[in-house]
This record gives C-alpha cells, structure tokens and sequence, in this order.
C-alpha cells in the first residue's frame, strides 16, 4: 500500500500512518495469517537466469467447493519475477487433467521450464507425472512438504493468497472462485520488496495499466534493442537484488538460530 501510495501523494510521516493504519484494520486482522519459524538452517536455491525459466508450484486444500465444483487452487509462481497463476481445479483431478492445465495455462503462455520446484505431493511423484515433465526434459527439484527452508517462496504466496481469499469473502461475499482472476491480478501488480518492484513489471518491463498507474502508451514506446537491452538489464537488476535478499536472510536466520541452539544447549 505505501509503495503504491507514494507515486501519488507523499507527506512527512505517510510510511508510519500507512503501518497503523493496516494496524487498525479489521478486515487485515482476521485474514493475517501465522507465520512459523523455520527448524534449519536456511538453504536457498540459486537463482533463475530468465524469467519463468523456474517455476515453484504447491496446493490450497480445504476450501469450500465452487459453483464450478473446484476445491483446491494450483499456485504455480515464476521464481525470476515472482508472478504467478492461481488455477481452480478439483481435489480429485487426474494426473492427467493436470498435465493438460499444465499445458493449456502456463506452456502456452510461458513456455516449458527447465526446472520446477515442488513438495513430495503424490501427484507430482506420481510415475505418470515424471513422464510427463522427462517429455518436456523438465528437471523436478524436490523439497519437503512444509519446509521453507530450500525455498518460501510459494508458502509465502500462499499465505497471501488465502488472505486475500478471506478478505474477498468477508467484504464482497459470494464463493472464493469468482476472486480468483482479480486476487491473481492484485498479487501481481504488488510491490515486492525482494525484487523491490511488482511481478508485472519484473516480467514485462513496464507498470501494469491500471487506475493506480495511468501511463501515456506512445510516449514510453520502446522498440528494437533498446526494449532487449532495457529488458535484459531489468532482468540483472532483479536477480542481484534476489541474491541480496537471500544472502541477508540466510546470515541473519542462520546466526539467530546458532544463538538460540547454543542457549538450549547451555
């Protein structure tokens, strides 16, 4: 909110007013969801070369079933750009109906990645889903289910996403599917403070088009190579800024958790 704030109005104090204001906020309270600390130490993946060239994926169960019978939301998320795709699908769909999701929502937009990372859900362990990803020459990254430690990054979006969810319900009623695209649309058009710019514009090179950012079409047109090199260089931005926020987090968590193992130990 303060960063999207910011490139409208400003005054002395508005960071602090914006914190307390969320503070005060019923609505925020009630979706705020818990955040657990981590048991290890802290293992970050390296980071991706270009944009959706790595993907993270995981599930949302336990929701209530849509008007379309869906019950579960399929997070797929660009770990370059941090954008992501929330798909509503069935508890019980086949590896099968999955793969072609797979296929028809990110394929066709994003292309094949080279790497996916994932939990040991069995329907990502299943035989027919490592077929499918060898066809593709998918490489799976394994992590432990409920293990932040290799990458939070989806259980950080997932956390956002169901708060967004709760949000949604409990100020415009009516089933959590009908949210989904304008929810999806939000996270991407957020500011993250990892990449210290929105999804959107990490993955296209510009500020999404919308009420909060209103931008003259021709007179920011880029074509040629200049587009490729702005691009390019946007790219190395992010990923120096990823490798900054990882190595910050790791030091801090890794020492605090040495202190509090070496007091239990005491």
């Amino acid at each position: 909110m303060y960063h999207d704030l910011k490139h409208m109005v400003w005054w002395p104090g508005l960071k602090k007013e914006v914190i307390e204001a969320v503070s005060k906020c019923i609505s925020c309270q009630q979706v705020k969801g818990e955040h657990q600390r981590p048991p290890d130490l802290l293992q970050p993946l390296s980071i991706p070369i270009w944009k959706w060239e790595e993907v993270a994926m995981d599930f949302v169960v336990g929701l209530p079933r849509s008007q379309q019978r869906h019950n579960v939301i399929w997070v797929i998320i660009d770990r370059l750009t941090k954008s992501a795709h929330f798909l509503p699908i069935k508890a019980t769909d086949s590896t099968d109906k999955l793969a072609k999701i797979y296929v028809d929502q990110i394929v066709r937009l994003h292309g094949i990645p080279s790497a996916i990372v994932s939990d040991r859900d069995p329907k990502f362990t299943s035989r027919f889903w490592q077929k499918v990803h060898q066809a593709f020459g998918t490489k799976l990254k394994f992590s432990t289910a409920f293990h932040p430690q290799t990458d939070g990054q989806t259980e950080r979006t997932i956390q956002t996403l169901e708060d967004l969810l709760r949000l949604c319900v409990l100020d415009f009623g009516g089933g959590w599917e009908t949210h989904i695209p304008l929810i999806e649309f939000a996270y991407n058009n957020s500011y993250q403070s990892s990449i210290e710019m929105a999804p959107y514009e990490a993955l296209y090179g510009r500020k999404c088009q919308s009420p909060l950012c209103w931008y003259e079409g021709e007179s920011r047109a880029t074509l040629g190579p200049q587009l490729v090199d702005e691009t390019t260089e946007k790219i190395k931005f992010i990923r120096e800024k990823l490798c900054t926020v990882q190595d910050r987090q790791k030091k801090y968590y890794d020492a605090r958790h040495k202190k509090i193992e070496f007091e239990v130990r005491d």
